[in-house]
């Protein structure tokens, strides 16, 4: 029988690489109070980045990257280290930024429909390639 064993903390560099982020970002997500946990450091003081930390940048990147404002992105990760009981606010933040997400979506395939309406008609005209 073998025992699995945690991946050994990343440095900062690697966290860097390994999340596609700058050095710069994983110090403001810290500094801006968006970490789920204070991260770890090594006995020269510099940052260890372990497997859930990843794993939270990843969702921080995930909902940056769906425009979910940073005042809300802080606001879930003071839920999350709340701990349980609070799921319900959880949720509604999750739900109206699901909302907005689509809304976005929505208007993104429109106007992505009045592009491909111009190329077919332009296509008219030239030839299609």
């Amino acid at each position: 029988m073998s025992v699995a064993t945690a991946s050994p903390p990343l440095s900062i560099a690697d966290a860097a690489q390994a999340t596609g982020l700058t050095p710069h970002t994983l110090r403001y997500y810290e500094r801006d109070g968006l970490m789920l946990e204070p991260i770890e450091r090594a006995s020269s003081g510099h940052r260890r980045y372990t497997e859930q930390d990843l794993g939270w940048i990843v969702m921080l990147t995930r909902l940056r990257g769906t425009g979910m404002p940073i005042r809300e992105v802080r606001a879930y990760a003071e839920l999350c280290r709340a701990g349980d009981g609070n799921e319900a606010q959880r949720l509604a933040l999750l739900h109206a930024h699901r909302e907005r997400v689509l809304a976005q979506l929505a208007a993104v395939q429109e106007n992505l429909e009045a592009i491909e309406y111009k190329i077919g008609l332009y296509e008219g005209r030239v030839g299609s390639p």
